[in-house]
């Protein structure tokens, strides 16, 4: 599964830290996906970190 970061980030970080493998922040301060999870734990931590992002800015591609 593939993630989006849309127009709602805030640059709050939160999807960075729940999984630097699918999420980073940008040079212009906002987070976006960097890769695709490749097994089960990653996934798990990029659903939390989708579930856990306070305004909704991560949607399935």
């Amino acid at each position: 599964m593939e993630y989006l970061v849309n127009e709602n980030c805030i640059g709050c970080g939160m999807c960075a830290t729940l999984c630097p493998s699918v999420f980073g922040l940008g040079g212009d301060g906002y987070a976006h996906a960097v890769g695709k999870p490749e097994d089960e734990d990653t996934k798990e931590a990029a659903e939390q970190a989708k579930d856990s992002c306070p305004v909704s800015a991560i949607e399935h591609k």
